[in-house]
Parts: C-alpha cells; structure tokens; sequence
C-alpha cells in the first residue's frame, strides 16, 4: 500500500486540511529526560492500562506528538469514554489495542465530535457493521471533520459518476479512500484515461470490481497495462472485465504468458476455444496454473522459467 493512504492530523484537537496532509518533520516526542515512553509505564495508570489492552508504545511514540498527548490523559476522565465509544462503535475487544497504537490521538478527540461523525455515517446510511469495518480498516477516519467526509463521498460520486449504493460500497470495501490525500487519486483517473485510454464508463467499472486502482503506484498500473495491451495484446474491454490483473505482479503475469506462448497455449480471445482468462491467469496458485491452464507440469514451468 503507498504511503499515504492514512494522515493523522497534525495535533490531537486539530482537524486537518488537505494542505496540512503533507507529513510534518516530528518534534521529539518525549520529555529531555525520557527517550521512551515504557519509562513512565509505572508512574502513569494511564500508561499501564493502555499497555495491559495491547497498546504497542514502542509504535506510539513514533507518531508526532502522540506520546505527550498519553502523558496528559486521565484514564477514567479522558480514555475511558472513549474506549466505550469505540467498542460502541463496534471495534471489537481484542482490537482496541492495535486500534489505538494506529491511532492514538483519538483519545484526545472531543467524543461530541466523534459522535457526530458517526451520526453523519449512520445519515448517509452506512449500517452498524459497515461502519465498524471502515473504522477498523481506517483508524483515523473519525478524526476527520463531517465537512470533509461530505466533500469525499461527493468527489468519488461526481468524479466518477457514481451513484450513492456504489460510492458506499467503494468505501465501504476500501475506507481510506475517506482519509488518505486525493491528490494521488486524481493522478490515477488521469492516468487511466489520458495515458491507458479507458472510457470513463470503462473506469467507472474497474474501480468498483477493484478499488486499489485508485491508490496503487502511476508507474506500476503503466507498465502493467503496457505488458497487457501492447505485448499480450489484451484490449481495454477485457482488462475492464478483469481489472484485477492490475493488482497482480508483472512479474508473474509476464512469466505465465511467456510460458503459455512457448507452449502455444496464450490465447485470450473468449472467442476462441482454447480461450483462457485473464483472472485465472493471475490467480490460480502455480500447481493449478500448469495442471489446468498449462496443461504442463510443474517441473515443465520451474524448467521453462530457468532459461528466462
């Protein structure tokens, strides 16, 4: 996954702008005296109950400003409401540990705000279980202001000419298109459109089947795409079937249609009888690529491959 698929905001209370997303250097977390939070764990009930529910303070006090703002927190005042609101939530008991050591700063959230967030998901409505998985598999998603969360869910709507039932299920299925800076999104639209040449209703039908598209790296989706289309000469209406060659290894995709075409076999026109496609391709593990597509062995692909 790249690297900015989750931005925490710049100080616990703040709610961060697309201009403040960029990383900010980190300030030296701790007190001159400490260089790790674990030396105040007997001296701070709060510490001590953060690491009795598996919280990782090695991890924490990594992340800017996060181990002041643990040092300042009352355990039954501030992280208590917070810990019911999140199993509220739905982020279940044994995750509460690694939640927090992802997103900390949560724990200096206002729990009105926090609430209205979720009131804002629940209005749009996300049921129970969807948002309890976004907010698992997107940690700092209710630090992001209602405005915010409106101005995604309309961009991904608008931009890509969704409706409502499909936006959901995209963030649904990939949440920290909600948190992560769009700027690389918008880059990976054009690319598929300029660069690849998809119609938009083609774009339309990738991102829903495969929504990593939208985050993966520019320079990967070109070169997969190039290998695709130019080499194996797979047209746009099929890879818009198939999106998910986009998420497999070139590498793997190049030595499974090289080991095809020496055996004659790499035919993926679906009118053709010995069609084969694209997803089982990719999918399938190597024993059952050579058993059933290759109709080879395994001894045949490891030899095949040694003379690449």
């Amino acid at each position: 996954f790249s690297d900015w698929d989750d931005i925490p905001p710049s100080s616990a209370l703040e709610v961060i702008s697309e201009e403040e997303a960029v990383q900010i250097i980190a300030e030296p977390l701790l007190p001159i005296q400490s260089s790790t939070l674990r030396d105040y764990v007997d001296h701070s009930e709060t510490l001590a109950k953060l690491v009795h529910l598996g919280v990782d303070l090695s991890q924490v006090e990594k992340r800017q400003k996060a181990g002041q703002l643990l040092l300042t927190l009352d355990f039954e005042k501030d992280v208590k409401k917070i810990l019911l609101f999140l199993k509220d939530v739905g982020v279940e008991d044994n995750q509460l540990g690694p939640f927090l050591t992802k997103n900390p700063y949560i724990l200096g959230e206002d729990l009105e705000a926090l609430e209205t967030r979720v009131a804002y998901l629940k209005s749009k409505k996300f049921g129970k279980s969807e948002i309890a998985q976004m907010v698992s598999r997107a940690p700092y998603l209710l630090l992001f202001s209602v405005e915010r969360l409106d101005n995604r869910l309309g961009f991904f709507k608008n931009e890509l000419g969704l409706s409502v039932k499909k936006t959901k299920d995209l963030v649904i299925r990939l949440p920290r298109l909600l948190t992560g800076k769009i700027e690389p999104v918008k880059e990976n639209l054009q690319v598929c459109q300029i660069e690849l040449g998809f119609q938009r209703n083609e774009i339309q039908q990738i991102v829903c089947k495969t929504p990593k598209i939208l985050t993966a790296s520019k320079k990967r989706l070109k070169q997969t795409f190039d290998y695709l289309h130019n080499i194996m000469g797979i047209p746009h209406h099929m890879l818009t079937r198939f999106p998910q060659v986009f998420n497999s290894k070139l590498l793997r995709i190049r030595e499974r249609h090289m080991f095809l075409a020496f055996l004659g076999r790499a035919q993926y026109d679906p009118a053709q009888p010995s069609y084969i496609a694209l997803d089982q391709l990719v999918s399938l593990p190597d024993e059952v690529f050579c058993t059933e597509i290759a109709k080879a062995s395994m001894e045949d692909f490891e030899n095949f491959l040694k003379t690449l």
